[in-house]
């Protein structure tokens, strides 16, 4: 498959190469805030129905990119989709979020975890990559993703999503070796995922830790980073001759940065918490980063929505390496007209900084 890409500003910008603006993309940019999501949503009877079938994939990762000028594409699926592939069984329950059927309880089913065959179990994901990737026909490039090994794990032993993560931290605390265990498998499964969207199609792929920063400090580089590094380093680096850029997103992770920023990753993504220009000044040339407007931001007027967006970019300051992205996905109660005045903001506003 070789789509000769339109627009590469955001592969370059993850390079740290020379681009005339910052580019831009959103964290769940096709999501509940479109009403052309609700609308395929509710054709496909369900999230799962939307996530399982290519069809219905493409076509909402397609949404956001006809509504808006955005610099890249993400392919629409979920973290879950691994642990749901090991045989935890999967199930979105009405207004509650993700769950699984046969959360990690045991040692016993802790021991019994193992690799999943990705080829047979995520093929809907990776056939999802394909379409996508020829649908955009070098538009602009096709982001793959994965959960960090410590997030999927927190899932797949709270069974769900969690306030105060008590059950995973016992485990962590009580039974290192076990959690460890987890980790390891989980680690195995998630290059082996995002190898297979690399060779799908996917042009840049991103690691999202996104409960890392409920972490101690040594909890954290001992439970989450060192995996997330063995991820980074097994990945697919180049695919028919170009680069294949890789992000990697601690939410609450500003404290690590320097850290992150030495697992061998090209890109950092940083939450709203961080001061870019402070967090530019600790990675140095090191890696590029990604991010950060608060997402509570687009709920304000198109005025305000331009002066945040230009603190942001001042802040970043002159030169390439920054991908414009929220520091989290964006609300679903978020006015798409709003979206419109941030996109045209940070493609005017960002290229005297070039």
């Amino acid at each position: 498959m070789n789509f000769k890409l339109k627009n590469d500003t955001f592969l370059r910008a993850l390079l740290r190469q020379p681009t005339e603006y910052t580019p831009l993309w959103m964290m769940r940019q096709a999501g509940r805030f479109l009403p052309e999501y609700r609308a395929t949503r509710a054709r496909a009877g369900s999230f799962l129905g939307l996530c399982k079938n290519p069809d219905f994939a493409t076509e909402v990762t397609m949404q956001p990119l006809d509504r808006y000028p955005l610099d890249a594409a993400i392919l629409f699926s979920d973290i879950l989709t691994v642990p749901d592939a090991m045989g935890l069984g999967l199930y979105f329950a009405d207004g509650e979020g993700p769950k699984f059927e046969r959360p990690l309880r045991d040692e016993a089913a802790i021991m019994a975890l193992q690799v999943p065959d990705i080829d047979k179990t995520l093929r809907y994901v990776t056939d999802a990559v394909s379409q996508i990737r020829k649908t955009l026909d070098g538009r602009v490039p096709l982001i793959g993703f994965s959960g960090s090994p410590f997030t999927l794990s927190c899932y797949m032993v709270e069974g769900g999503g969690s306030d105060d993560y008590a059950r995973v931290k016992t485990l962590m605390y009580n039974e290192p070796k076990l959690m460890h265990h987890i980790l390891e498998v989980t680690t195995q499964a998630v290059i082996a995922y995002l190898n297979a969207q690399i060779e799908a199609g996917a042009q840049a792929v991103m690691i999202f830790d996104s409960w890392g920063g409920v972490l101690s400090h040594s909890a954290y580089h001992e439970f989450s980073l060192p995996y997330t590094q063995r991820i980074v380093e097994g990945l697919i680096k180049e695919k028919d001759g170009v680069r294949i850029p890789n992000v990697v997103f601690t939410k609450g992770g500003g404290l690590w940065i320097d850290s992150i920023a030495n697992t061998g990753c090209d890109a950092i993504g940083l939450d709203w918490t961080m001061d870019i220009g402070i967090a530019r000044q600790k990675v140095g040339d090191k890696v590029a980063l990604q991010g950060n407007l608060d997402p509570a931001v687009l709920f304000a007027n198109p005025d305000a929505i331009r002066n945040e967006v230009e603190k942001v970019l001042s802040s970043y300051g002159y030169g390439s390496g920054h991908v414009f992205n929220l520091g989290h996905g964006i609300s679903q109660h978020t006015n798409p007209e709003n979206v419109a005045a941030m996109v045209a903001a940070v493609h005017e506003l960002s290229r005297k900084y070039h």
